[in-house]
């Protein structure tokens, strides 16, 4: 697996190595002894599977409270997404930052998103399938979003007029998000 920094030092995108024939392709999307041994000890309990049948619709910005908070693995099985992470730890050098991946099943790359971070993505094609491991179960009374489009945030979505759920067109923004997260022990 190759992986490749991003701007945030804990976020990462990565690169499996890939088996390709006239056949088709083989690769491991998750193999936990190569993640420990790269010192990712993570413990993935749950398996997300969404599909978004028209371009341009937006999922997120979302996140959970401690003690429930989440890290995510991110890939995408069918179509194209434009994936964003928001540094939502305050105190962070990189806080309210956010960065951008182009994820598509031709490329199988995936995002490692930790705990910590608000997390959305864009639809670029039709009939999208986007999976994701995360290392919390969902739980309803920490689950918190943020505006995809705060202004405090900035980020440069590929459509100015998404598809959105009643949920994610209702989400604070980042200001008022984040109460009682904590980050390095320190509550926001």
């Amino acid at each position: 697996m190759n992986i490749i920094p991003t701007k945030f030092q804990d976020v990462l995108l990565l690169e499996p190595i890939v088996y390709e024939d006239e056949r088709g392709f083989f690769y491991e999307s998750y193999n936990e002894k190569v993640y420990k041994e790269i010192g990712m000890n993570l413990n993935f309990i749950q398996d997300n599977h969404s599909l978004s049948k028209k371009a341009g619709t937006i999922r997120g910005m979302h996140f959970q409270l401690n003690p429930k908070a989440q890290t995510k693995l991110v890939r995408v099985t069918r179509g194209a997404i434009y994936d964003v992470a928001v540094d939502i730890r305050k105190g962070s050098p990189t806080y309210g930052e956010w960065e951008a991946f182009i994820l598509t099943a031709e490329n199988k790359l995936q995002l490692l998103i930790p705990q910590g971070f608000a997390h959305g993505f864009c639809t670029l094609v039709e009939n999208t399938e986007v999976q994701y491991k995360v290392d919390h179960l969902f739980s309803p009374q920490h689950d918190r979003g943020i505006i995809w489009n705060d202004p405090a945030i900035g980020i440069k979505w590929p459509k100015s007029n998404p598809i959105l759920s009643e949920k994610d067109k209702n989400h604070p923004i980042l200001k008022h998000a984040v109460n009682n997260f904590e980050w390095k022990g320190v509550k926001i």
